[in-house]
């Protein structure tokens, strides 16, 4: 394997640096790409990622290489060269693929390369982290991260735009006011915005809202549930937050893998998927 320093855990000290990480803003310094390795997969770990958001199988869901990848790219955004402020950033979208079956007990390698989008018309800006997991120089798994960086000007636009009407629910979920806290136990995420009423609104938020990728996985356990298939392929796009307590609604069509899930009468997140063999 290439020359790696071992991968941080997702943890408070890691949450501190990031809220009081300052940016440098240095012309012609390249974005940052780092390599970091995972001595192996922890089976416990992946045992209570599974039991916490409904994986019915043994094995690696597709979603949990998330936290893989998550860990990676929060280090990688922690870099002196990454010149944004990671207070306020937003995950718009996420792509992840599994492309080969992984090596119990092996070490991986998880190498982040980042490229920051030309501004918007309306002068946002977006941070894409693209993370590939290898074992033995194989790539077990990608995963593509788009965060909205710098907010643009709204123009109102988008604002009420019609959508296809709501077809008969694959499968729906409660989320617990305790949700969040659940979640972040088995992530490491501790934002504050998805935890307590107190603590999201120190964050700037009304209400604490469930993680994205919480949804994702729910869905994604969800559909496998329903197919008796894994999933090998997520495309999702995050479009609005869902507040702890709600009810979620997973409406998809297997046969042409498009998903999207609803709190209420509103998309939350929709995409694509694939689904690998039985």
């Amino acid at each position: 394997m290439e020359s790696a320093k071992p991968l941080p855990l997702m943890n408070a000290a890691m949450l501190l640096r990031a809220l009081f990480r300052r940016p440098r803003r240095t012309p012609g310094v390249p974005t940052p790409r780092t390599v970091f390795r995972l001595d192996a997969i922890d089976p416990a770990e992946v045992r209570r990622y599974r039991q916490a958001l409904g994986f019915r199988d043994e094995g690696i869901p597709l979603t949990y290489y998330y936290l893989l990848a998550q860990r990676a790219q929060l280090a990688t955004m922690l870099e002196a060269a990454f010149p944004f402020r990671l207070p306020g950033i937003v995950h718009t979208e996420n792509t992840l693929r599994l492309e080969t079956a992984p090596q119990p007990g092996q070490p991986l390698q998880l190498t982040t390369a980042v490229a920051i989008r030309p501004p918007a018309e309306s002068g946002a800006v977006y941070a894409v982290l693209d993370t590939a997991g290898s074992q033995d120089g194989a790539t077990l798994f990608t995963c593509r991260s788009t965060y909205l960086v710098v907010r643009g000007k709204r123009d109102g636009h988008g604002r009420h735009r019609p959508t296809d009407a709501a077809r008969p629910a694959l499968a729906t979920w409660q989320l617990a006011h305790g949700s969040g806290r659940a979640y972040a136990r088995v992530s490491g995420d501790w934002n504050p915005i998805h935890l307590w009423g107190w603590s999201a609104r120190l964050m700037g938020m009304k209400r604490p809202i469930i993680h994205g990728m919480h949804t994702l996985a729910r869905a994604c356990a969800e559909l496998e549930d329903a197919t008796d298939r894994p999933v090998r392929l997520l495309e999702a796009r995050f479009k609005a937050p869902a507040a702890l307590g709600s009810e979620l609604a997973l409406d998809a069509t297997p046969g042409d893998g498009a998903f999207a899930v609803r709190c209420g009468g509103r998309v939350v997140a929709e995409g694509h998927f694939e689904l690998g063999a039985g």
